[in-house]
């Protein structure tokens, strides 16, 4: 039976809702999986939500088509896929005779998919221009969590009749990390292909899509599994003293700490083309010797050699400097229009994860399934130093210094056990943090269903924080696509000097 749902300016039809499970032909009865160190780091964070928006010509988006043929492929194909990715389709559970969750499967268990209809215009949300932000969330589902289990994974098909389809992925943080959930939708695409043009199910994946679950090649001889559990529940004390839910032991993510902020906030998508990003480079570089080496010297860096001017800066840091910065300066411009700010009052530092695949002793598979990220922060030595004339370089500076200092594993790992308690503590003392999520790396716009790559990708889940969503522009011209969530005053003046920066 089909429910309407309004959000907004969208009414959402729910067509079905269940649960699709792998083949029970293929699938063991039960399976069960550890959770390292870097999976228990984000234990009970938000979830990371996607959506991918697909254009489909008339005569294959008519409700009929898509109901027909579109669903069914991709309800078969993702079960499919699950044969290959079962931790997908069990949960996040508790053993009253463990000292730490893991995933478990059982069979009968599957992901819980969701099949919508929108009323909205499709090319609403294919646009760059502000919109408001609140519009996507009735495209990404919710993931369930409660004391005693946690759901791994989310999904929401939403049809667009006339149009095309999206697709939306709320995904657990603490059993994929940002590689692992894109090689999911990749391995899921490959197969929905596959199936469509053999007209057969396919079950075999290309060897780059084949997840390892090898946990045991995550070594912790330092205990950091057990300090990461302790930590959320200092958290979870700190920021809800009456809390003490299952005596620490729970599963329930805390939404409450990282909502959705989307009053009177826009969602809009700012391109850097290949010759935007040279342009910056060139314009850090040129001025690099120019910074004292005290506004960006940071005790936690441990290359003397980052001190030296680069031959190159990455599209990494030159991306993330130029964008922070932006932002810092319409933030304060903001404060100042209204009247609520002197100078130097706003304060910025920017976190951001680096992958540890390669880093580890020794390095574990590119293909490795879960998380294997590590958090970092680089702040202002100054109050002013996001927002002054050469902030721009100063930031770019502490970013690459940053980088720069995370090339071992001891690099990488440095200070991991404290950076969420750092990072809650700077913003008690009114320090914004800027995040940023995604990577131009993970080849999002290569997620081909059969019916073309997407028109757009959006990480809906920027709306959480102050947090850059980065990817690939979607031509493959080696440019970068930056999705912003923003006071919608503070994202007029973020557009402006955005796009005068680069003239």
């Amino acid at each position: 039976m089909a429910s309407s749902a309004n959000n907004n300016n969208t009414t959402i039809k729910i067509h079905d809702k269940g649960l699709v499970p792998p083949p029970n032909s293929s699938s063991p009865r039960q399976f069960s999986l550890p959770l390292t160190f870097f999976d228990l780091a984000w234990l009970r964070f938000h979830p990371v939500e996607r959506i991918f928006f697909y254009s489909l010509p008339t005569p294959h988006s008519s409700l009929h088509s898509l109901l027909h043929q579109v669903v069914p492929n991709l309800k078969n194909s993702l079960s499919l896929t699950l044969h290959h990715f079962l931790p997908l389709a069990g949960n996040l559970v508790w053993p009253s005779d463990s000292n730490k969750p893991l995933i478990q499967y059982n069979l009968g268990d599957g992901v819980s998919l969701t099949i919508a209809e929108s009323t909205q215009d499709l090319n609403h949300f294919l646009v760059n221009s502000p919109v408001e932000a609140l519009d996507s969330r009735s495209l990404v589902p919710h993931l369930e969590s409660s004391d005693s289990h946690a759901s791994v994974i989310s999904l929401q098909i939403t049809l667009f009749p006339n149009s095309g389809f999206s697709i939306g992925i709320s995904s657990h943080h603490a059993v994929l990390d940002g590689k692992s959930s894109t090689m999911f939708v990749k391995a899921w695409a490959y197969l929905s292909r596959e199936c469509q043009l053999s007209n057969e199910e396919s079950t075999s994946l290309a060897p780059e899509l084949v997840p390892i679950f090898d946990k045991e090649a995550i070594k912790d001889p330092n205990g950091r599994d057990i300090m990461f559990i302790n930590m959320w529940n200092q958290i979870s004390s700190l920021l809800d003293p009456n809390s003490d839910s299952s005596n620490g032991r729970t599963l329930k993510i805390m939404s409450s700490a990282f909502p959705p902020l989307v009053d009177d906030r826009v969602r809009a998508t700012f391109e850097l083309t290949r010759g935007d990003l040279d342009k910056i480079r060139n314009r850090v570089l040129s001025n690099w010797d120019m910074v004292d080496d005290d506004d960006v010297e940071d005790v936690n860096i441990i290359s003397s050699s980052a001190k030296q001017p680069p031959p190159k800066l990455s599209t990494f840091v030159v991306t993330c400097a130029y964008v922070s910065v932006c932002i810092a300066k319409a933030t304060e411009e903001e404060s100042k229009q209204k009247g609520n700010s002197s100078n130097n009052e706003n304060k910025f530092a920017f976190g951001f994860t680096v992958d540890c695949r390669a880093k580890m002793e020794p390095p574990v598979h590119e293909n490795y399934f879960g998380n294997c990220v590590s958090g970092h922060m680089v702040d202002a030595a100054k109050p002013e130093d996001f927002t002054k004339e050469n902030a721009l370089v100063i930031v770019a500076k502490k970013i690459y210094r940053k980088v720069s200092s995370l090339g071992s594993m001891e690099g990488a790992l440095d200070g991991i056990e404290t950076l969420f308690f750092r990072g809650m503590t700077m913003m008690k003392e009114g320090v914004k943090g800027i995040g940023v999520a995604g990577s131009a790396r993970f080849g999002v716009y290569e997620m081909d269903f059969g019916w073309g790559k997407p028109e757009k990708v959006e990480i809906t889940s920027v709306d959480r924080g102050i947090t850059i969503g980065m990817a690939e522009s979607r031509d493959g011209s080696g440019g970068i696509q930056v999705g912003l969530v923003l006071n919608k005053h503070v994202m007029s003046l973020f557009s402006d000097l955005f796009h005068a920066g680069l003239c």
